[in-house]
């Protein structure tokens, strides 16, 4: 089934001006004057309508607090009407030029009358409003200029004004510092947040003014954090929208919409288990998705879990027709060809686009020339290589308007690199338990920052760049509720829209894998499951499987990538075999000559036990500790058993968890863990994902063959 139709529809909502209204008014007149002449109506009727009709108004207007002149004149054109009315009844002349002349001059009047007194009350309002509300302001300021006196012993301040929010969920205060007191003490905000005794998730932020000395203090009388806000998806709310417009992530305390800037920026958002942080990026994944301007990219080696709601409409239901992610990497292999595609991708937008840049250094944004934003979600789970690979995405894709939105657990250097940090000017930080966390995220700015003041699930702090290019401070937020249904809903709603991305970005050598990446894909998260036939345009292909590097188990998507390991080109899987045969990983298959060599150069050559002392190597449980001899007479430095794990792995197909390997090696898997361990440690490798190695759905402490070939690679650099 076809997508269904975002285009407009009929609105049959009462959405009348105080002039439509008199005139509809006089029309039903006319049209009972009219009937009730051919019907005999008795003329006191309509004196009856047209009296009930003024006592009602009376009754409205008392209730509206009118005043007592703009009543009495409601009335009496309620009674004139009647009056006309009963009169043509009682003559039958409701058809002659004579009545008709007076009922269309009564028209005129009522309509001139009616707009008349709902402008001068919408003044008369206004005015109300204004005059309560400097009452209110100039109250206010008054307690301010106390309060900050008794609480700071300010002296020479000035309270200049006090604004209210929208939504009466609290008020700025703009205050003029003295010169020998510049800034409130680090404490204010507590101090100031139990002098008013405000509820926890709302509070006080201080803030700089436009010039220096002045000093902003957010109130926020009213916990907007705590509530439960839906994301809005009405049609006002599913419009066509830009990238250049920023993607929403929810309210701030004052009640106005949270936005961060990805056209020129990366995004980070880390926050703990169970903080919201998943649905953060569903709420910005919804916000990229309503443009018609960007191509969304995931990656996401834990299952893919960020990819699969905005699929379902697509590849199972068939309600969407295309996909509204255009690519997602649900393992390590894919992200790998992902990456190779996309920085592909950057390298020919500059050299294809340069015509396009002679107003700017950077290309502007269209449906034909897309943003291309690669979401990651666990970056702790991708491995080094993937890491460095998105680097050089973040370092170089600015220009041509390929971003990056990151997500991890915490901002720390053990999950997020340096890069990727420095770059990323919009922070989010979901829900913490530690301050020094957000103090960490947020290095400027972040040391008034109070994690109790967003306490709720799906709270958090932000800061990104305003339209004058300035990163503003952190800011407390709720972020949007978004759940599966209605991403269900969304993503039929927003299907027609989804840009492609241009011939240039895909004529190259590494995007020859990007037309079949469906057919890879689908296999893998799907499963047994039926896929719907709008699948089927981009699953009745051959599907290419990019030839592995037999050390690092690496796709290679190029041909001057690692031509020694390379013998092979692409591997092809006919598309009528691809969805039920498709392999879940790379098919490696590791030559002998290789693996001879590599386990030869691990072991000691053996000779008679009466050899030198200087041709004797002495070596402890898979590591040699000492040798001796000329360079030529040495062995690899690489040890024996990090060597023979990595041949097991690679056989295994890259991944390989703990106790399979030792069971392997016919060792105890525990004291195999420990020393396989020690190796990695002793070159400084780690392994992604805090050990855990995914394999189908299930996920165990394991090793990859990539973290392996690193560390093999470490020991052969220290010979």
């Amino acid at each position: 089934m076809a997508a269904k139709s975002a285009g407009s529809a009929l609105d049959w909502g009462w959405n009348h001006s105080p002039a439509t209204s008199a005139a509809l008014v006089a029309g039903g007149a006319y049209t009972v004057a009219t009937a009730g002449t051919v019907t005999g109506l008795p003329a006191s009727h309509a004196l009856l309508v047209a009296g009930a009709g003024a006592v009602a108004q009376v009754g409205a207007d008392l209730y509206q607090h009118r005043p007592t002149g703009h009543t009495a004149a409601r009335c009496a054109a309620w009674l004139t009407a009647g009056g006309w009315t009963a009169i043509v009844l009682e003559n039958h002349t409701a058809l002659t030029w004579g009545a008709a002349g007076w009922w269309a001059a009564g028209t005129a009047a009522g309509m001139t009358l009616a707009r008349g007194l709902v402008r001068a009350e919408a003044t008369a309002r206004t005015e109300r409003h204004q005059r309560k509300l400097q009452k209110w302001a100039n109250k206010q300021a008054g307690d301010w200029h106390e309060r900050l006196e008794r609480l700071f012993r300010l002296e020479g301040h000035q309270v200049d004004g006090v604004r209210p929010w929208k939504g009466d969920v609290g008020y700025t205060v703009l205050v003029t510092m003295p010169s020998n007191t510049p800034e409130l003490p680090a404490d204010a905000v507590r101090k100031l947040a139990v002098d008013l005794r405000l509820p926890k998730g709302g509070g006080i932020q201080i803030l700089d003014g436009d010039t220096y000395g002045q000093t902003l203090i957010r109130v926020t009388a009213v916990d907007v954090l705590a509530k439960v806000v839906d994301l809005p998806d009405g049609p006002e709310d599913t419009t066509v929208t830009s990238i250049y417009d920023g993607l929403p992530l929810g309210l701030k305390p004052d009640g106005e919409e949270a936005r961060i800037a990805v056209v020129d920026e990366c995004a980070l958002v880390v926050g703990q288990t169970g903080s919201g942080k998943t649905n953060t990026v569903n709420t910005a994944n919804a916000g990229a998705l309503r443009t018609d301007n960007t191509v969304v990219m995931h990656i996401d080696v834990t299952g893919a879990g960020i990819s699969l709601p905005w699929l379902h409409s697509w590849a199972i239901d068939g309600t969407a027709n295309v996909p509204l992610i255009d690519w997602t990497a649900d393992t390590i292999e894919e992200a790998h060809i992902l990456c190779d595609t996309v920085i592909a991708g950057i390298a020919a937008r500059k050299t294809g686009h340069q015509n396009l840049l002679t107003e700017d250094d950077k290309l502007t944004v269209t449906h034909d020339l897309p943003e291309v934003l690669v979401a990651v979600d666990e970056i702790a789970e991708l491995t080094p290589g993937l890491l460095r690979k998105l680097d050089t995405i973040v370092n170089t894709g600015r220009a041509v308007r390929v971003r990056v939105l990151v997500c991890g657990l915490r901002a720390t250097q053990d999950v997020i690199t340096a890069a990727m940090k420095k770059q990323s000017r919009v922070r989010v930080g979901m829900r913490v338990s530690d301050p020094e966390e957000l103090s960490h995220l947020f290095p400027t700015g972040g040391g008034r920052i109070n994690p109790k003041a967003a306490p709720y699930k799906g709270c958090g702090f932000y800061s990104s760049p305003d339209e004058d290019d300035v990163v503003s401070d952190p800011t407390a937020f709720k972020g949007y509720r978004i759940k599966p249904k209605q991403i269900r809903a969304l993503s039929v709603a927003y299907a027609d829209r989804r840009p492609q991305l241009e011939p240039v970005f895909l004529d190259t050598e590494q995007a020859l894998y990007y037309a079949s990446r469906w057919g890879r894909i689908l296999p893998r998260i799907y499963k047994a499951k039926q896929l719907a036939p709008t699948t089927i345009p981009y699953t009745a292909i051959d599907v290419l499987y990019p030839p592995v590097n037999e050390f690092t188990g690496i796709p290679i998507t190029s041909s001057t990538e690692d031509d020694e390991d390379c013998n092979s080109g692409p591997r092809v899987v006919a598309a009528s075999t691809a969805t039920t045969t498709a392999p879940a990983g790379p098919q490696v298959r590791v030559g002998s000559d290789l693996l001879t060599t590599m386990l030869n150069a691990a072991r000691p050559t053996p000779g008679p036990s009466n050899l030198d002392d200087a041709t004797v190597i002495r070596a402890d449980f898979g590591r040699v500790i000492q040798q001796a001899g000329t360079p030529e007479d040495r062995p690899s430095p690489v040890p024996q058993l990090l060597a023979e794990a990595h041949q097991h792995v690679v056989a295994a197909g890259g991944r390989m968890w703990s106790s399979d390997l030792a069971a392997a090696h016919g060792l105890d898997p525990r004291a195999f863990g420990t020393e396989l361990n020690r190796l990695l440690r002793d070159v400084g490798v780690e392994r992604p994902g805090v050990g855990t190695v995914r394999i189908g759905d299930e996920s165990k402490s394991g090793y990859l063959a990539e973290t392996l070939a690193e560390a093999i690679q470490c020991y052969r650099n220290t010979q």
